[in-house]
């Protein structure tokens, strides 16, 4: 489980390389003391052992979004939820996992990744008894 550790922090913190417009720095939002940090990758950037430890479905069609929340340097646990929306507007809700390991706190989930398009995230974090939403773009291309 340490190298899943190590691998979902780099894909946390790191530039994705999934985006056609190369998405510059890493993908944060700050509320107040409280920082979320964000990415989303397809499947098959996991080597299997990791995907496997992590019960993750690794496929060129399926996508991962990895949440992390940190207040003070410390990683928090906390509720995640949210929804993933295609071009035709066709919702898919995102089931949550968190994954705990050596002192830090990831939220996990998959979704569906048919073909190459735009696909809008929008992601519930409870912080300080308050929902903060964060909402994004992002260009996703399957696996070959």
């Amino acid at each position: 489980m340490g190298r899943l550790l190590s691998f979902l922090l780099v894909a946390c913190l790191s530039t994705t390389a999934l985006a056609a417009d190369a998405i510059k720095g890493e993908r944060k939002e700050v509320f107040g003391d409280t920082t979320v940090h964000y990415s989303t990758f397809i499947s098959t950037f996991l080597q299997p052992d990791i995907a496997k430890a992590a019960q993750l479905v690794r496929s060129k069609n399926q996508g991962v979004i990895n949440v992390s929340v940190i207040k003070a340097g410390k990683p928090q646990v906390t509720q995640v939820s949210g929804s993933v929306k295609d071009l035709s507007s066709r919702t898919v809700p995102l089931s949550f996992k968190q994954i705990t390991e050596q002192g830090a706190i990831y939220y996990i989930a998959q979704f569906p990744v048919e073909q190459q398009e735009t696909r809008t995230f929008t992601i519930n974090v409870a912080i300080g008894g308050k929902t903060e939403t964060i909402s994004f773009n992002q260009e996703l291309f399957p696996g070959e």
